[in-house]
């Protein structure tokens, strides 16, 4: 089964079913319905790496936290608690919306990065997911054209910008913070 497709089963599931499942394999929980994903591509994780670096780095000595997947972002813990997403990279810069597990709401910021098997689901079915949680500035990073596309939301949209080669993006919840992609995109 291709990880793009969701499970064929009729129940929807809970974060507390989540937790009872095989922790050999990675899952993430969407209104309901659990979709299986694969282990990440080299490039893929040197991408992350690479932004994990510069914002952790930016962070030090800072509230807010830099976290990586595996970490469970659950968006509406306060409602259904049905979906249950693995971000590549948050941050998050109120405490009290962590637990030992997970981040429970919105980050304030959420970083994916495309893979082959993922890039439909971060493109559509997260983007709908963190704008409607009230994510404040979603990056959907493409390794393979070296692009960022940066969503802050205003107005309860997201307004797109697009970055790549050696510009300077600017990280708008973390002012002052400025990631050059010469720095993560680097051979």
């Amino acid at each position: 089964m291709d990880v793009n497709e969701a499970i064929p089963e009729y129940k929807r599931h809970t974060y507390s079913d989540y937790c009872s499942w095989d922790d050999d394999n990675r899952w993430e929980l969407i209104d309901g319905v659990p979709y299986a994903m694969s282990a990440p591509s080299r490039s893929h994780q040197e991408t992350s790496m690479q932004f994990s670096r510069l914002i952790g780095n930016f962070l030090v000595g800072k509230p807010c936290k830099v976290y990586a997947a595996p970490f469970d972002v659950r968006l509406n813990a306060d409602t259904s608690d049905d979906t249950v997403l693995q971000s590549d990279l948050i941050v998050v810069c109120d405490n009290a919306k962590l637990d030992s597990k997970s981040c429970v709401g919105a980050p304030d910021m959420v970083i994916e990065i495309l893979s082959p098997s993922t890039k439909m689901r971060d493109m559509v079915l997260k983007f709908r997911r963190y704008l409607k949680a009230g994510v404040r500035e979603y990056w959907i990073v493409d390794p393979d054209s070296k692009t960022v596309s940066v969503n802050l939301l205003k107005n309860g949209e997201y307004v797109a910008s697009a970055y790549g080669g050696e510009d300077g993006v600017p990280v708008h919840v973390l002012e002052g913070c400025t990631i050059n992609l010469s720095e993560v995109f680097a051979q």
